[in-house]
């Protein structure tokens, strides 16, 4: 479970949206025990709560003393029709 919390807050850190990206930016000379990408997957999958909580407490220790906040976002499309 701790591999799995640290693989993902360290995704996000990188701003790694994808599992895939992930595992290909990982050197795993150096994580000689790394985790296979369906046992994180299904670890994520049963961490989401927690890891939620553990992002909140981040944040809230992060942004505590900040007055002023920078929201970067761009649309993205999330559906698309293909046929009419």
């Amino acid at each position: 479970d701790l591999e799995v919390v640290a693989l993902s807050l360290t995704a996000e850190f990188m701003s790694i949206d994808s599992k895939n990206s992930l595992f290909k930016e990982i050197n795993k000379e150096q994580i000689s025990n790394l985790i296979e990408r369906s046992q994180f997957n299904k670890g994520r999958r049963k961490l989401f709560l927690f890891l939620e909580e553990v992002r909140i407490k981040l944040a809230s220790r992060f942004l505590e003393f900040e007055d002023y906040y920078i929201v970067d976002s761009m649309p993205l499309e999330i559906c698309k029709f293909a046929r009419h």
